[in-house]
């Protein structure tokens, strides 16, 4: 019988070990009871196209289906934690609405599967947090900033409603009128103010020093008893169920409108131009 639960553990290993492999946008590292996460294209940024959002997840996926690991530690690989969404496919969802009923599910996978994991979610953010890369810093149950990162949500610039998880996160975070104050216009916090304010739980000095202070607040969460981890996890993930209501898929729902909107194109243009842009509120 040790035979034979020693085999199926090592192919267990071997599973999960292939599984990390198909990703394209992230990697998937089990190091012990560390389940770590990082999104890998830094050549852009690390902005979520169509493969980033259908990949993180399924990621989220496999990590939740792991009995072994007590902590998810989630990074960033460049200069970047997030640059949020990639414009190109921004204007892809405006034109598809195939790709944006699966987007639309594959989003709310994100935010379910994130906000109700059942072990805690150490974030590093080593570099700049921008649309949904804010929002999963938010959500996250612990996140160490670099002092000088920038972390805003600027779904509203770019024509878009804060509709990936970003006013329940921001809300919870930083209470409901100053996550009203960011959202609404968008304006870029420091990681030393997004402190301040408790957008983020940790500082460091250095994008290097945000990713040794998350490690090492994953190792000592790790290391405690995990029945009492998670169960406490499980007591604020209940919490959270029952203040989210439906606020969430009205969220959704709305961004979803606004990514048919002439003004999202307007929007994408005048950034991508630097110029103001024309708004028709069509």
């Amino acid at each position: 019988m040790i035979f034979v639960a020693d085999f199926r553990h090592d192919a267990l290993l071997i599973w999960r070990m292939r599984m990390s492999q198909l990703f394209e946008t992230l990697t998937v590292a089990f190091e012990g009871a560390i389940a770590c996460v990082t999104l890998n294209r830094p050549e852009k940024g690390n902005a979520f196209d169509a493969d980033m959002h259908r990949e993180f997840p399924q990621a989220l996926a496999l990590i939740a289906d792991n009995q072994d690991t007590r902590v998810m530690l989630l990074m960033g690989e460049g200069k970047t934690f997030s640059a949020g969404g990639d414009f190109s496919y921004i204007r892809q969802l405006r034109g598809d609405a195939g790709l944006r009923a699966r987007s639309f599910d594959e989003g709310m996978a994100i935010f379910e599967r994130l906000v109700g994991m059942r072990v805690p979610v150490v974030t590093a953010v080593h570099g700049h947090a921008m649309g949904i890369g804010a929002t999963l810093v938010a959500l996250s149950d612990i996140s160490v900033a670099w002092k000088n990162a920038r972390i805003a949500d600027p779904h509203v610039q770019v024509g878009l409603v804060a509709g990936d998880g970003g006013v329940i996160g921001w809300s919870s975070a930083i209470g409901f009128s100053r996550a009203k104050r960011y959202l609404l216009t968008g304006e870029v916090l420091s990681g030393a103010e997004a402190h301040a304010l408790g957008l983020v739980t940790d500082l460091a000095d250095t994008p290097e020093m945000a990713k040794v202070q998350a490690r090492a607040l994953a190792e000592t969460i790790a290391a405690l008893p995990p029945i009492a981890v998670q169960g406490t996890k499980r007591a604020f993930n209940a919490l959270a169920a029952v203040r989210n209501g439906e606020a969430q898929r009205v969220a959704f729902e709305a961004e979803h409108i606004a990514l048919m909107s002439d003004d999202l194109e307007e929007a994408v243009a005048a950034l991508t131009e630097r110029r103001a842009g024309r708004f028709s509120n069509k």
